[in-house]
This record gives structure tokens, sequence and C-alpha cells, in this order.
């Protein structure tokens, strides 16, 4: 038996009705990841039906989405004020499905939303000129929070050569920042769009309408777990102090509480579908997709704000066997877009391809050459997914080998 790396299954399994495999973590947040850990990874039901499409199911015939509205107009009759406030934080980038949030809690529902943005890495032209017609086409406030430069990018190279993660440190700062923001401002609702959860996290999320309260914290913010190492060692071995980490310690569950402020999934309360976010978004914020497709994957529309981006989803590649085009066909397929053969085809196509345009820039950006990104990455494949070539590596499992072809089943099975 080869060994598996991050405590991955040892035997790969692809859905039958989506392109996704067993591989998948259950988790996107990766804060103590290491080759040693046991993660959870997405479920799979007898009939070999992941969790995600069976949730699907559950969305499409379960819920009675009506009665799902209902309670968010009387949650957000609870937060509503008549005194010039914000009465609702979002956050976002402006992509898409923040776009489509605070628009619709805006001018649908009649709240007045604070927009809250925690900088990527560095803008896309495309990400940038999204992030402005949010604002002045949509009609939105904003905060945009651009962390310290030189320690972002310390713990995002930290990140990518310890856990071949480099948007451990973003993802920190994104799913901190709602909250912490809010708690500063005085707002009591924090309001997400979906619920990762939806797509393989832990299935019991998706019935449940607000975030965990716990977040990421640490008894000790110096134990905290930043890029792969706590922050007391990287204090002890930088010119770096606990006050430069201000921003990457999350608020308490105390602090929140004696706040009131509560974290919502919009996508709990109404039917989420990521392509009618897209339409939406377009037609009222101005939200405009790239004029070429994102490399790994076949879409122009997900995605598109940060130039590190593309480096997240090809690590997920290398650590998982999951690029993102199965990410983008897996979700496109259960929400009916697409069928199983043709994303079978867009997987094999585009899901193994190299990031390169911003090639350049990722290196840059960590301080790094060319050569040791590769040696970086190729530690962390693990030898139950790859193997290596004459003519380079190549995944010994895919969802387009024979043993998997013609796999859908109906959604009744």
């Amino acid at each position: 038996m080869r060994e598996a790396y991050f405590g991955l299954p040892s035997t790969v399994r692809f859905c039958r009705r989506c392109v996704i495999s067993n591989q998948r973590p259950s988790s996107t947040v990766e804060f103590r990841h290491t080759r040693e850990e046991r993660k959870a990874t997405i479920g799979f039901d007898a009939d070999g039906i992941c969790d995600a499409c069976r949730y699907q199911d559950t969305k499409a015939s379960r819920i009675d989405w009506k009665r799902r509205e209902d309670a968010l107009v009387a949650l957000l009759d609870q937060h509503r004020r008549g005194d010039g406030g914000y009465d609702v934080v979002v956050p976002g980038s402006g992509g898409k499905d923040s776009a489509f949030t605070s628009h619709v809690l805006k001018y649908r529902y009649g709240m007045n939303p604070l927009t809250v943005t925690w900088a990527p890495h560095r803008y896309t032209d495309i990400g940038w000129s999204n992030f402005e017609r949010w604002m002045h086409v949509g009609g939105l406030d904003n905060i945009l929070f651009t962390p310290n430069g030189r320690l972002h990018r310390h713990l995002t190279r930290s990140a990518f050569t310890n856990l071949l993660h480099p948007f451990q440190p973003f993802i920190v700062g994104q799913r901190i920042i709602g909250p912490a923001m809010a708690a500063k401002f005085g707002v009591r609702l924090v309001m997400y769009g979906e619920n990762q959860a939806e797509y393989g996290n832990d299935p019991d999320e998706n019935f449940r309408p607000t975030m965990d309260r716990r977040f990421f914290s640490a008894a000790d913010p110096l134990d905290m777990v930043l890029g792969g190492e706590p922050i007391r060692r990287i204090i002890e071995t930088t010119d770096f102090t606990l006050n430069d980490f201000a921003p990457y310690l999350p608020p308490s569950a105390e602090h929140l509480e004696s706040k009131g402020v509560e974290v919502h999934y919009l996508g709990y309360y109404l039917k989420w579908d990521p392509q009618e976010c897209y339409y939406y978004a377009s037609e009222h914020t101005g939200f405009q997709a790239n004029t070429e497709r994102t490399e790994g994957t076949y879409s122009k529309y997900s995605s598109i704000d940060d130039r590190i981006d593309m480096f997240h989803y090809y690590t997920t590649l290398i650590k998982f066997g999951i690029g993102r085009a199965t990410y983008d066909a897996a979700q496109e397929i259960r929400n009916g877009k697409i069928d199983r053969d043709e994303g079978v085809a867009l997987v094999r196509k585009y899901d193994q391809e190299f990031p390169r345009k911003y090639f350049a820039d990722f290196l840059e950006y960590v301080s790094m050459t060319e050569e040791a990104f590769h040696a970086c990455v190729d530690r962390f494949r693990s030898p139950h997914l790859w193997e290596r070539r004459t003519d380079g590596w190549a995944l010994r499992h895919a969802v387009w080998h024979p043993e998997w072809a013609g796999a859908e089943v109906s959604a009744a099975t």
C-alpha cells in the first residue's frame, strides 16, 4: 500500500454523479495542516454519491425555501436600524457572490450594509475593476483593509513552504474581518454568502444558519499557528512583534457574544446558485467576467480578483489530486449547468494546466526561484496520488480513467 499524506484515504474514489473525489478535505481552512495530521474528507454514501451531491438533492426537494426566506426577513427585522447606522456587515471582494449578497440585502430587503474587504495579495486588473464597480455601480459603502504587506508576504511564503497552502493567511483574514469589523462598528449582524459546507465540508453545517463562533483562536495568541508556525516562533526568529499580528487575531467567542454579533450565511435562507449570482451581479452591480478563462479551469467569472489565487488551486491539485476545473465542474454538474460527461472532459482538459500567467508575480511575491518552487511542490505529492514517469509527474487515478466512465446515476439512486 502506497503512503497517503495528510490523512487522506489511501483508496481513491470518484463520486458517481459529479467529478469530485474522496480526497477532497472536508475543511477549506487548514491552520495546522501537516503530513502527519489526520484530516476528515468529503463523505460518500453506499451508492458512491458524495455529500455535496446529496445536499443538492436536499436543496432541490426537501427545503421549504419560502419558509427560509420568511426566517431571513424576521432576522433582518431584528437588526434593522432607522438611525442611519449600518445594520449588517457583508465581507467580500466585489466578486459575484459578495456583490449578490450585499446588493440583495440593500435593495431587496431594505438593509443598510457595510461591505468590508480583506485585500487580495495582488489585484488583477479585472478584480480591481469589479471592486470599483461594486461601489460605484452597485451603490454600496466599503472599507478596504490591507494588512502589513511585509508580514503578509512572510506568512504567505511560510504557508507555501510549510503547508503548500499559499492562501492560508488570506483565508484567515477573510474569515475574521467580517465579525471583527462588526464588533468595531457596533453592528450585530454579519452576512456571508454561501456556506462552504455545501461543497463537501461537514454536512451538518448546512442545516445551521450561523458560523461557528470559535473561529481559530488559541487560548494564547502566541500559540496561534499562521503559515505552519506559531506566532511565538515567528516573533523569536524575525523582527515582527505581536502588535504586527493584530489583524490576524480573531475576536474571541466571548467578545462577539458581549457585542451581540451573529454571523449568518445568506445561502441558508436563499437557494444558492453561483451562476445565478453571476447573472445578478452583472445586471445590478456591473460585475464583469474576465475576457479569458482562468488557467486551470474553463470558467471566466469565479475567483478572478487575486493573482495568487491560481496557485491556491494548483496546490490543491498537488496535495489532493483536485484542481480548479474539478471544483468548478463538480459544482456546475450539481446545479444542472453541465452533465457529468462534459464535466469529465473539462477536468481532463484543464485541471492539470500550470498557472503560467502570474507565475513571475508569485515567485517575486514569495521571494523564490522557479527551481525552489518546483522542489517545494514536489515534496507534497502524495505517493498514493502521483507517480513520476519519464515525461514528468502523472496522477495514478483520474476521473476520466475507464473504471469511472459513465458513472453518472440518477438523483433518486
